[in-house]
């Protein structure tokens, strides 16, 4: 409405009329219900909040809070200038506070009005996850490093969430090419900001093997030094994997490492010749043909291989999941495919993870509390959803990651200079406009565990280029993870998605301006 405001008053009008209305519009306080992802409940006030220089951040006596107010006020302090001190306190301005209420484990509540803004959440992750709500309320000049004259203004009123789904992910390949640890992290940064929990990363395919295995050091060394197109490549010792999980976990994010396998693996058998069938090495790969490698499933050294690969990486990954892929696996016959992933998911389990493959696993056994990674499209063949459906009916929970609606690399349109297309052109509007719950015919809504939005890297090789793919089409993914179905319109969304274009600008962040969006003139 703000957009429409500020256009509406802007046109006919002269110059300094129109620097008025843009002015007006950008320091306007945003309504509570503009954020993405739309929040469960909105309940509008009279009267906003004003930052202003003398205010504090008041934290519980509590570590992980505290390290909540200073995430907030390492926000907040470049851009107004304020020194925003955090207090135990009465009367600092900001509040955030862990207390008993239906919050759940992600959940809180946004409380705003003339003496302040209080965040309270049963767990600090909700506090964590109302302060990027905070974020978006305040003007987009609040993300930019230098000091912006403001005001800092909040509508007030109270905004009551909690997530839909427990699970809202988004993967990063880091195999087809090498992503350093900065950069890495940036991307965790933008995930956070929409509440994004989950950081699946694709650590192995033909092309590089990005992890540090201390009793395979050729997979990494020899594996992980080059990339599509014969870069340098790279990989991650174990303490740049410790940073990344470190760093992740501090933006309330749960690394899921993926090494895929058994096919996708022609780095790991460049490195190792025993683990080919045939004895002998493949030479190292760096096109983008998919489906011709393959771990030999009926050598002992394969699995000594997989338990030790499995070993180190669980060690170093303190989340619950770890992802053994089991995608495109054309040249391991359907026996031996069976018989790999029945020995391999028992591996991850003596190591204290929970399974996760894509959804070819349901061609074999999954075990019990394994999850399903669905990567099909809308045209996939009856059969194929039938197989993943039945096994959801089994138990078999499901991560729903539609190739023709949230494969961020998939081309925008034909004229898209990045990204791939054999999955079909994907717009703003098809991103966003599904519904997990109903999307997988045959599958009970309740086997749904949440939204995932994979970002592969074929033709991606810079932080700049994972911003074009992933903005605007990421915010849609992260709120069909997020938000109540009742919420989802595209027609409102679209509105609230073309408002953030101002914030991406100060952070920095590229986006595609899909003519779909109503993007602000300025």
């Amino acid at each position: 409405m703000l957009v429409s405001a500020a256009g509406a008053c802007a046109v006919g009008a002269a110059p300094a009329d129109r620097a008025t209305a843009e002015v007006a519009a950008a320091t306007a306080a945003t309504p509570l219900d503009q954020v993405i992802p739309a929040p469960v409940s909105v309940r509008a006030g009279a009267a906003p909040y004003r930052l202003t220089p003398g205010a504090r951040i008041r934290v519980d006596d509590s570590p992980k809070v505290r390290a909540v107010g200073q995430y907030l006020a390492d926000v907040l302090r470049p851009s107004t200038g304020y020194r925003l001190p955090l207090t135990t306190h009465a009367g600092a301005g900001i509040r955030l506070r862990l207390a008993e209420g239906p919050f759940g484990a992600e959940g809180y509540r946004l409380d705003s009005g003339p003496a302040g803004v209080t965040i309270t959440a049963l767990k600090p992750a909700g506090l964590f996850h109302g302060v990027q709500t905070l974020r978006q309320l305040l003007p987009a000049a609040v993300e930019k490093k230098s000091v912006q004259p403001g005001p800092w203004t909040v509508a007030g009123g109270t905004v009551t969430d909690r997530p839909r789904y427990a699970y809202r992910g988004a993967m990063l390949d880091v195999s087809r090419h090498f992503f350093t640890v900065a950069q890495v992290e940036r991307y965790i940064d933008e995930l956070a900001l929409y509440k994004v929990n989950e950081l699946h990363l694709h650590l192995s395919d033909d092309q590089g093997w990005r992890i540090a295995i201390d009793s395979w050091p050729r997979l990494s060394s020899y594996g992980g030094s080059t990339q599509v197109g014969g870069g340098a490549g790279g990989h991650y010792t174990k303490a740049d994997y410790q940073e990344i999980v470190r760093y992740a976990a501090s933006r309330y994010l749960e690394v899921v490492p993926e090494i895929d396998m058994p096919g996708h693996t022609n780095a790991a058998l460049a490195s190792y010749a025993d683990l080919n069938c045939d004895g002998v090495a493949p030479p190292l790969y760096t096109g983008t043909s998919v489906g011709f490698s393959s771990l030999c499933a009926g050598k002992e050294v394969t699995y000594d291989f997989v338990d030790d690969v499995v070993r180190e990486l669980a060690a170093l990954t303190p989340g619950r999941y770890l992802h053994i892929g089991g995608d495109e696996a054309h040249s391991t016959s359907h026996e031996d495919y069976t018989t790999f992933m029945n020995r391999v998911q028992p591996i991850v389990a003596k190591y204290g993870k929970t399974v996760i493959g894509w959804h070819q696993l349901t061609g074999a056994t999954p075990v019990k509390g394994a999850l399903a990674q669905y990567w099909g499209l809308d045209s996939t063949s009856a059969a194929e959803k039938e197989q993943v459906a039945a096994a959801a009916r089994n138990g078999t929970g499901l991560i729903l990651s539609p190739a023709d609606r949230v494969y961020l690399d998939m081309k925008y349109t034909k004229d898209t200079p990045l990204g791939l297309s054999w999955a079909g052109y994907v717009e703003v509007r098809r991103s966003y406009d599904w519904d997990p719950a109903t999307y997988l015919p045959g599958a009970p809504a309740s086997a749904v565990r949440g939204v995932e939005a994979p970002l592969w890297s074929e033709t991606l090789s810079t932080s700049a280029q994972l911003d074009t793919m992933a903005f605007p089409r990421l915010p849609g993914a992260a709120e069909l993870g997020w938000s109540p179905a009742a919420t989802h319109d595209w027609d409102a969304y679209k509105v609230r998605l073309a408002a953030q274009a101002p914030r991406w600008d100060a952070l920095g962040i590229g986006y595609y301006r899909s003519p779909q969006v109503p993007w602000p003139s300025s």
